[in-house]
């Protein structure tokens, strides 16, 4: 054998322990754990594409918020709501000849907090969640479960659309009005009326449902949740110093004795 045929031998056979030793040392990364199937994918676009930046522009601008801040009750809410209702006042109803919302309880809806938004965008960023902004204030999408039903709703603003989830004063305005809002102030009914607590977004067929319904005519279709709608209500109608319908009082009294 010729020197020059030696030296092609013997480079062959280095290039073949070098596959072997390469192929044995992926193999045993690979058993361990260390490379996953998709560890070239993990180092391309895909995972530059999991990043944002933040921007400014126009668009409108997704939300952090994530749940409402409707809570569930608990055995302690449902006593301390049967301790006001015993101090509620109890009487007949007054007459709602000549109501008139805007007139008796402002336009809707107004920045009474002053934060640049109106309540039922404010109302809208509490309950439903994923919510899209345009701007600090105008909620454009979310998801909302209507607390009245249970049901899931797609929340998207327009013409059509924007009237699937409506914002519900738990004290109908016109209810508040014949238990004694008349004589409360302007500024007074305008605070009801634009009140966190007296306020759900929820689907608009149980709002249109309900219409100026207290609890002895219209209850949420959802069980679960009336004892938190009759808890808010009772606490309504004791800071604002109105009564209860005695009909109304012993819904309320029903309700929440199998809270």
């Amino acid at each position: 054998m010729t020197s020059r045929r030696r030296r092609r031998t013997r480079i062959s056979l280095t290039s073949v322990l070098v596959v072997l030793a390469l192929a044995v040392g992926g193999y045993a990364l690979d058993a361990g754990g260390v490379l996953g199937p998709d560890a070239d994918a993990a180092a391309g676009p895909t995972a530059v594409a999991t990043t944002t930046i933040g921007t400014e522009s126009d668009a409108p601008e997704p939300s952090r918020a994530s749940s409402p801040t409707v809570s569930t009750s608990t055995d302690a809410d449902a006593a301390d709501a049967r301790a006001l209702l015993a101090t509620l006042p109890v009487k007949g109803k007054a007459a709602g000849t000549g109501y008139d919302r805007t007139g008796e309880f402002g336009s809707a809806w107004i920045d009474v907090d002053h934060n640049d938004c109106d309540t039922r965008n404010d109302v809208l960023a509490r309950d439903l969640s994923d919510i899209v902004r345009q701007g600090s204030c105008k909620v454009m999408t979310g998801t909302l479960v209507s607390p009245y039903t249970g049901a899931t709703i797609d929340f998207v603003r327009g013409n059509t659309t924007s009237t699937l989830v409506q914002i519900d004063h738990v004290v109908a305005l016109e209810n508040a009005w014949r238990t004694g809002a008349q004589q409360l102030s302007q500024s007074e009914r305008e605070a009801l009326a634009n009140d966190p607590s007296n306020l759900f977004a929820v689907d608009g067929r149980s709002n249109s449902q309900k219409r100026s319904g207290d609890a002895a005519t219209w209850l949420p279709a959802n069980t679960a949740f009336r004892c938190t709608y009759v808890e808010h209500q009772i606490t309504v109608k004791t800071k604002y110093r109105l009564w209860v319908a005695p009909a109304e009082r012993d819904a309320m009294e029903r309700i929440l004795s199998a809270c």
